[in-house]
């Protein structure tokens, strides 16, 4: 009782000092309001979490880490492993430090430390934590894989032959994988993808496109390996996994992993391919095979978001600087969507779990971050795809000082890229139906072919207000007048030589035709008596003109614009007998007839009667308005009917169109959608039509 009545005369102060001392600390040390108080490590997977209470005036805080045994007694010295800023994170008022570079599984003892200007404040009290070991059990198959670089902790990375027998190990042990050759680097080295999916992933291209796939591309510049180096990590564990996230994510998706597109650059280690190209300099073009490659998978699989992984040599900026498609020509809705993953996302769990996401540039980043088409994160958004570049900050630099060693370095960076990559799932699980939303506006706007046509000039990335991570953004970039098309024509017209002469741009001995390139990126194509036809009322209108108009950066071809024929209203009945229609902001009071052999292309048009073809060569109706039945049949080349409205019936029968299926995607049709004898059977590009009668035949499931 006395006790009692004492601490009660002294107040509170006197518990404070009393309770430090019985703990065996100094009365000056627990009231030093300048010490760090409550001090918390929680581990992750290769790094572990800190987080304390905020020291008032602190200018920065040091995080010191010893290793220990299991008796926490200290097995080597002390270091400050790191250095937390406020502009590290969105929320200065709760810092946190994801610290890395340690082996997996160490016991380690942690403390941090307030400065004020050079001032260095007592250190917290040490908390004492047992990192987490590697995912995965060694006693099972699978789960016991792991890759060169796991097991020499960091000394070596995996070599490409070792990078194939882990992949064809996966591939054997677990039917939640199939492992796919996309194609060839110029020396013959195979580029694989992991195609991840539960109970396993669907059989065919077609069918993952169905599950709205994510990709990450792990691997452009041979001499930048951190990233591939987690997609192993993290492909073992979607293989392999059992809880209950994993399950939950690949049950409602197909995972897209390309561990080496540069297997080549990688076996030299260096930025290039074989022949010295870069790589993410060619994505539009494709002269390479390997860009090729993962340009025609993108046909083919559809990713609807992505991540590109790469290395930046800047030490002054964040551990995860990212950017997305910046160029002017993609969809407002893409660029929203891909800024909503970075900085609703990456930016905020990066503030929860202690990492610096931040613009790529971030801090003294210079020229980077443009809008060259060419660049994978701007091919990607011109197509329709959410997405991200990643880049990995190469060195420790000032706020990561005992990265010195090179593994602790090379662990820092391939633990934070697999944080990156496990936050863009969840992402993809928690946004998917944004994600699809925005991709459905991308298209809509993509095929009505309006607007100006920018040829360079990148999107501004606003900076967040000092001191927060997005307070060095990226150059503005604006186009220059003479990259600015503000008339865009209706379509491209290819000379018989500019479609199918042989091109002189790529490594010797594997030469490509402009031909094979477009087919590569699936747009659609009218062959006409003199040449060849591309419309851009198509989903890529925005990359078509880079690479098809005199007035591009880099183009592939210079060809001819084809302007619109028709404008203006257009009283009584059309009959298109020959040759190629085209109607932009155009209204038909009567009936529309395509002769055989015609092509009509339509956007932002309105038909009030009946549109038929009968033996078209090519039908595009987009973003248009039909006030009766459109009926196509027997069309020989191309079919898009794509963001229109139509009042009757839809009807495709015997079309055999030799540039692809004809596509059928985001309509609204007040009456039956029917299908039938078409080869190939259309395709909605996995944006459903809204149709309020029946929908039967091949169109069953558009």
């Amino acid at each position: 009782m006395r006790f009692r009545q004492a601490l009660t005369a002294f107040g509170s102060t006197a518990l404070t000092v009393i309770l430090s001392i019985a703990a065996g600390g100094s009365a000056n040390a627990a009231v030093d309001p300048q010490q760090v108080q409550g001090l918390r490590v929680t581990p992750g997977e290769g790094f572990a979490t800190l987080a304390w209470t905020p020291v008032a005036g602190a200018t920065d805080y040091q995080i010191e880490r010893a290793p220990v045994d299991a008796a926490d007694t200290a097995t080597g010295p002390a270091v400050i492993t790191g250095v937390w800023r406020p502009n590290r994170q969105v929320h200065q008022d709760r810092p946190t430090f994801a610290d890395a570079g340690f082996n997996p599984g160490d016991r380690l003892r942690w403390r941090v430390r307030a400065r004020l200007g050079s001032v260095e404040e007592p250190f917290s009290e040490a908390v004492f934590a047992t990192t987490a070991a590697p995912w995965g059990d060694p006693g099972v198959p699978g789960e016991s894989l792991r890759t060169q670089w796991e097991m020499t902790q960091a000394a070596e990375f995996t070599s490409d032959t070792s990078e194939y027998a882990y992949t064809a190990a996966i591939d054997e042990l677990s039917d939640r994988v199939r492992v796919v050759e996309i194609g060839r680097t110029v020396l013959g080295r195979p580029i694989n993808m992991f195609v991840i999916g539960y109970p396993a992933p669907p059989s065919t291209a077609a069918a993952v496109a169905a599950t709205f796939p994510l990709a990450i591309n792990c691997n452009v510049h041979g001499n930048e390996p951190g990233n591939r180096e987690s997609c192993l990590i993290l492909a073992r564990r979607l293989a392999f996994a059992g809880d209950a996230r994993t399950i939950d994510l690949l049950s409602h998706t197909t995972m897209l992993i390309v561990p080496s597109i540069n297997g080549d650059g990688r076996a030299a280690n260096t930025r290039g391919n074989s022949t010295g190209q870069d790589l993410n300099r060619d994505y539009s073009l494709i002269r390479q095979p390997e860009t090729f490659a993962y340009v025609a998978m993108l046909r083919d699989y559809r990713p609807v978001a992505s991540f590109d992984g790469h290395e930046f040599g800047n030490s002054s900026a964040g551990d995860l600087p990212t950017l997305p498609p910046r160029h002017q020509n993609v969809a407002q809705s893409i660029f929203d969507q891909s800024q909503d993953m970075i900085i609703n996302r990456l930016y905020e769990r990066g503030a929860a779990d202690g990492w610096w996401p931040c613009p790529y540039g971030c801090a003294n980043g210079g020229n980077v971050g443009l809008s060259e088409e060419t660049i994978l994160r701007n091919t990607l958004g011109l197509k329709n795809v959410t997405n991200s570049l990643l880049e990995l900050r190469a060195a420790g630099g000032p706020t990561r000082p005992d990265e010195g060693a090179a593994a602790n370095n090379r662990r820092r960076k391939t633990y934070s890229s697999l944080w990156t990559f496990n936050e863009f799932l969840d992402y993809h699980r928690a946004s998917l139906a944004a994600i699809r939303l925005s991709r459905t506006a991308a298209v809509g706007f993509q095929v009505a072919n309006t607007g100006r046509i920018v040829f360079r000039g990148s999107r501004p990335i606003p900076a967040f207000p000092a001191p927060h991570p997005g307070e060095s953004p990226p150059p503005l970039d604006a186009p220059a007048q003479d990259a600015i098309l503000d008339d865009p024509p209706c379509a491209y017209k290819l000379t018989q030589e500019q479609y199918l002469g042989v091109r002189s741009d790529g490594p010797a001995g594997m030469v490509t035709t402009a031909a094979q390139r477009i087919a590569a990126h699936g747009w659609k194509v009218i062959a006409v008596s003199d040449g060849y036809v591309i419309p851009l009322a198509q989903p890529e209108r925005g990359l078509i003109p880079l690479l098809l108009d005199a007035q591009a950066t880099e183009e592939l071809v210079g060809a001819q614009r084809i302007l619109p024929t028709l404008t203006g209203r257009h009283n009584g009945p059309l009959t298109i007998s020959s040759g190629i229609a085209c109607l932009a902001g155009a209204t038909v009071s009567g009936p529309v007839t395509v002769a055989a052999g015609a092509t009509l292309i339509a956007t932002g048009s309105t038909f009030s009667g009946p549109v038929t073809a009968t033996g078209a060569a090519g039908v595009f109706m987009a973003a248009s308005t039909v006030r009766g039945p459109l009926r196509l049949s027997g069309t020989t080349q191309a079919v898009l009917i794509a963001a229109a409205t139509v009042s009757g019936e839809v009807q495709l029968t015997d079309n055999s169109t030799v540039s692809g299926a004809a596509i059928v995607a985001g309509n609204t049709v007040s009456g039956p959608l029917r299908c039938s004898g078409n080869s190939p059977a259309p395709v909605n590009l996995e944006i459903a039509n809204a149709v309020s009668g029946p929908k039967n035949g091949q169109c069953a499931a558009l």
